[in-house]
């Protein structure tokens, strides 16, 4: 020890030599841990708010779902009841249930007509008899186009038939519906198309036979007698279910003159002209007249010169 021993004595050391060291390691492991625990919180905080915007975002998502669902659905009704062919044929349905009796009936009771002007006449409201008469002219009037040799520059022969008599049936119902409505007539428009319709009956007995028989003679007679007689029909039905003599007057004469004046169109539109009238007008076909030259006799001189002596000794 005297002599500069380095031995150094290691239980004399005092205990606080590295105490330091120490201190420093446990202040680095709790700011360590409060890291870790602020770390902890904030993300804690963090899922807290991803979990309200993810809460927010569902539930909105939910109500679109919702929302996009319930459109959807009506919107299926909505398809499903316009292209429904069960439902149309439903709505359909009552015009259409007839009786092949019932409609022999109501066609020869389109030609008679009744007066009776106290009660209003009964109408049929069924579109059946009318469907199938309009079908009949259009099929009469095809016949008729083509024994008239009839040429259509634009569209066929069927198209033309189809809208012409279609066309008849529906436009001058709707005018004569609206005219009823302006006259204060008690009538409906379906009611309209089947007395319309019937009274086409008379169309079609007379375009039958004056297109198989060409004699105009015979289609006046028709025109008159059968085409008259649906006419009067009408025209009383109307008569009893209209008030007032003006209005009677302008529905019944509206009607009366259309559908004669149809009956006329059909006929001579499509009518074949009767070959027989043009071969009298016209005369047998003989051949062209033809200019032949013929040859003029040689007069002598001596009759040339006792005329000129004659006529000398005149003047």
């Amino acid at each position: 020890q005297g002599g500069g021993s380095a031995v150094i004595d290691m239980e004399n050391m005092d205990d606080t030599s590295g105490s330091s060291f120490e201190d420093m390691g446990e202040m680095h492991q709790r700011m360590k841990e409060e890291e870790e625990e602020e770390e902890e919180g904030e993300a804690g905080a963090a899922e807290e708010e991803d979990g309200e915007f993810l809460g927010m975002k569902g539930l909105r998502g939910q109500l679109g779902r919702q929302v996009a669902d319930q459109m959807w659905q009506v919107g299926k009704r909505q398809a499903s009841k316009a292209f429904s062919l069960y439902a149309n044929i439903d709505i359909l349905r009552p015009y259409f249930d007839v009786e092949p009796v019932q409609v022999r009936a109501r066609l020869l009771e389109s030609m008679i007509p009744v007066k009776m002007i106290n009660f209003p006449q009964k109408i049929a409201g069924e579109l059946y008899g009318p469907l199938m008469l309009v079908f009949t002219l259009v099929a009469i009037l095809l016949h008729g186009m083509k024994t008239s040799d009839t040429i259509i520059r634009e569209g066929t022969l069927m198209g033309t038939a189809i809208g012409t008599c279609f066309g008849y049936w529906l436009g001058v119902s709707s005018f004569i519906y609206f005219l009823a409505y302006l006259c204060n007539a008690q009538i409906t428009m379906v009611q309209m198309l089947s007395l319309l319709g019937y009274g086409l009956f008379g169309h079609c007995i007379t375009l039958f036979v004056t297109y198989n028989i060409h004699f105009h003679s015979l289609f006046y007679i028709f025109w008159l007698g059968v085409g008259g007689l649906s006419t009067l029909r009408m025209v009383a039905v109307l008569v009893s279910r209209t008030v007032g003599h003006t209005q009677r007057l302008i529905l019944c004469g509206t009607l009366a003159a259309l559908h004669m004046l149809f009956l006329l169109y059909l006929h001579f539109a499509y009518h074949k002209v009767v070959e027989g009238i043009l071969d009298t007008l016209e005369g047998p076909n003989m051949p062209p007249f033809q200019r032949v030259a013929r040859d003029i006799p040689v007069v002598s001189n001596a009759v040339l010169n006792t005329t000129a002596k004659a006529i000398a000794l005149t003047l």
